[in-house]
């Protein structure tokens, strides 16, 4: 069976809000209600998030969809840009261009990529630890970390080349068996589930 790690979509931006406190603007939560109408989304049986608000509105849409509760857990967040605060887009972009291309490294006292990564792979295969691997999961989170969790699951060294695409919103599965991953990268809303994936890849 497998787990999908999931970004929340788009959010509504406010510089005058933290971060963290930010929700799902109109378009992420259109988004994320259509994908909830997947059959895929109705099979999980666990939907663990991180504590921000975007990823527990994310959640909260898919849960009720699959009819279960959702979990969070506060060490799932993003990676922490608290030092420096909201950055324009501009900014913000050649800031995780140096976030990713310098993991041992903090960029003006944001979290290093390497700490923010030993902690998205903690929190990930601690909650494993106990779940049942005949049961699909699925972990909702942000992009950040999210890709810092593939490349530790793929053996590939910390990089934006690995970065999901713009917008969020999107997922990859890996194997609970032996968490090799199973998909790359996909807009959450056309996933139709590991099988077809793997056919179109031949």
């Amino acid at each position: 069976m497998f787990a999908i790690y999931i970004t929340h979509p788009q959010v509504a931006i406010d510089p005058d809000v933290p971060v963290p406190q930010w929700g799902l603007s109109d378009l992420g939560r259109a988004r994320t209600i259509e994908t909830a109408l997947l059959p895929w989304v109705s099979n999980l049986k666990r939907i663990v998030s991180s504590a921000e608000v975007k990823a527990v509105e994310t959640a909260d849409i898919l849960a009720k969809a699959a009819g279960i509760p959702f979990e969070t857990v506060d060490v799932m967040h993003e990676n922490d840009r608290s030092a420096t605060g909201f950055l324009p887009p501009p900014e913000f972009e050649k800031a995780a261009d140096w976030f990713f291309a310098h993991p041992h490294e903090s960029f003006k006292g944001w979290e290093r990529a390497i700490d923010a990564q030993a902690r998205i792979v903690s929190a990930v295969m601690s909650t494993l630890g106990d779940h049942d691997r005949a049961s699909p999961i699925a972990f909702v989170g942000h992009g950040g970390v999210g890709t810092l969790l593939k490349c530790h699951l793929e053996k590939r060294p910390a990089s934006r080349a690995y970065d999901q695409p713009g917008g969020g919103g999107n997922l990859f599965a890996f194997s609970l068996a032996d968490h090799s991953v199973l998909c790359d990268w996909t807009p959450m809303e056309t996933w139709r589930g590991v099988e077809q994936w793997m056919h179109a890849k031949g």
